[in-house]
Order: structure tokens, then C-alpha cells, then sequence
């Protein structure tokens, strides 16, 4: 089982809970750091430091959600070492994982149903990284994030 930080705003507060139940009821350790109600908030400092739980090692996979899940996604991906991925099916969760090994999943509230978002964590979940032309391109990204950071120092 794995350990899951989960992290959301008020829009995509809702569909959290769904979420976090569904983990909890596979066995899966869920760390959920908010936010806890549908009260406006803001959501980048919450994102990131959902990514930045996955970096350090202290969770496998992050899940962050908002209305759309757009700005949740982009946050996340502002933590070096973070490789989110906004998903709107199984389809493009697998690949998100086959191909680019991401290890932060981002969903919508607004654009997704309960069933569907409940399938794309599983399948996000169960899809391994295929390694090979997809490592060297990870790679890649990696570098440029690397090039960034060694830029904006």
C-alpha cells in the first residue's frame, strides 16, 4: 500500500473526501493536509507542500484538487522533483505514469464525477513507470528544472 498526501481548495473539497474514504477503505496511508471545509482559501502553499511531501520521501504519491484542478496541478509543479499530472481519465493517468512518471496526481472537482475520479487514482495508482525512452526524457526535464533553479540562483 502507499502512502498518499492529499491536499485540495474549498472547490475541490468535496471530491477530496470521496477520495481520501476510497484510499483509506484499500489500506493505503493518507496524510490529508487540507484544506478541511469549503471555505474560500487559497490553494499554492497547500499544493506545494503536498509535492514537497513526495520529494522529501515522506509519501509515495500526492493527489491535489480544485475546481478544475488546474492551478493545483501548476502549484505542485513548482516544487523541484515534483512531476504532476492532470488527469481527466484512465487513460491519461496511465500514461502519466508509464511515460512521465509523475508522482503527483491532479483532479478537478468540476469537470469529473465521483466514479471517474475514484478510477483515475486507481489507475494512477496501479501503473508503474516503463523506464527505458521515457527515462531519458524524464531525464531531460529533470535537467532543465535543474538549469532553472541553477539560473534563478
Amino acid at each position: 500500500m502507499a502512502r498518499i498526501t492529499i491536499a485540495s481548495d474549498h472547490a475541490g473539497y468535496r471530491l477530496k473526501q470521496v477520495v481520501v474514504a476510497h484510499l483509506q477503505g484499500a489500506g493505503h496511508d493518507v496524510d490529508d493536509i487540507g484544506t478541511h471545509s469549503e471555505e474560500p482559501v487559497d490553494y499554492p502553499p497547500i499544493c506545494a507542500t503536498a509535492g514537497r511531501a513526495v520529494v522529501a520521501g515522506r509519501a509515495d504519491f500526492a493527489i491535489v484538487l480544485g475546481g478544475s484542478g488546474q492551478g493545483e496541478t501548476l502549484a505542485a509543479n513548482k516544487v523541484r522533483g515534483v512531476r504532476a499530472a492532470l488527469c481527466h481519465d484512465e487513460y491519461t493517468a496511465r500514461l502519466a505514469r508509464q511515460h512521465n512518471d509523475a508522482n503527483v496526481l491532479g483532479l478537478g472537482e468540476r469537470v469529473l464525477g465521483e466514479g471517474l475520479a475514484v478510477a483515475i487514482v486507481d489507475e494512477f495508482l496501479a501503473t508503474g513507470f516503463e523506464g527505458g525512452r521515457h527515462a531519458r526524457r524524464v531525464a531531460e526535464i529533470a535537467e532543465i528544472e535543474a538549469e532553472e533553479a541553477r539560473s534563478a540562483g
